[in-house]
């Protein structure tokens, strides 16, 4: 019978985790990434090249977070996510360094907030994620854009600020109209039926 123990978690010399972090197995952190304190990284992930995860991130299973990646507290990422080169997640919508009297902004002086990701979700490279936002599952953030709202299910959005342009499928397809309400993939054939400008997989609504 295959060996079905869990493999351990891999940190590369250089990368830096805190004892605080847990990593699930099978976990990869390549060169110069950073972990900060209390994060949950789930099994199977990958965490490139100096891509960074702040304090008390929550990442699901199998997710890829690429070379440079910053993905800052309090963001959440749900199973099966990409995340692409150098996107960045914020946690402050009204960013300053300082307070209105001109002393330093300490950690007790703003609140963060953070990005969602829902499961199977990508986000292309050098994207920028204005948190609060939710990026809905199976969707698709072109690289370059700029997110400044909520992305639905399903949704192809771009540009900045990025505006849906298409739906996708769970391969990540364009899907291809089949008459006003339904969709299809070009890869697997799966439905999608379209509803108040939503999307919906038939497997979903089974």
């Amino acid at each position: 019978m295959p060996d079905t123990t869990p493999t351990a978690a891999q940190v590369a010399p250089s990368a830096d985790v805190d004892p605080r972090a847990t990593l699930g197995p099978g976990t990869r952190v390549w060169h110069l990434a950073q972990v900060r304190e209390d994060t949950v990284v789930g099994a199977d992930c990958i965490i490139g090249r100096g891509a960074y995860l702040g304090s008390g991130v929550q990442v699901g299973n199998r997710c890829k977070i690429q070379n440079y990646a910053l993905v800052y507290e309090p963001a959440v990422l749900e199973d099966g996510v990409f995340i692409g080169p150098a996107v960045v997640f914020t946690n402050d919508y009204y960013p300053r360094a300082v307070n209105p009297d001109g002393s330093l902004k300490s950690g007790d002086d703003w609140h963060a907030t953070g990005v969602t990701v829902r499961t199977g979700a990508s986000v292309g490279a050098r994207a920028v994620c204005i948190a609060p936002v939710t990026i809905g599952a199976w969707a698709l953030v072109a690289a370059g854009s700029v997110v400044t709202s909520d992305v639905p299910d399903y949704a192809l959005v771009a540009g900045v600020p990025a505006r849906r342009i298409r739906w996708v499928g769970r391969a990540g397809e364009p899907l291809e109209a089949v008459d006003e309400q339904t969709w299809r993939c070009p890869r697997t054939g799966e439905l999608y039926t379209e509803t108040d400008g939503r999307l919906t997989a038939h497997r979903d609504a089974q």
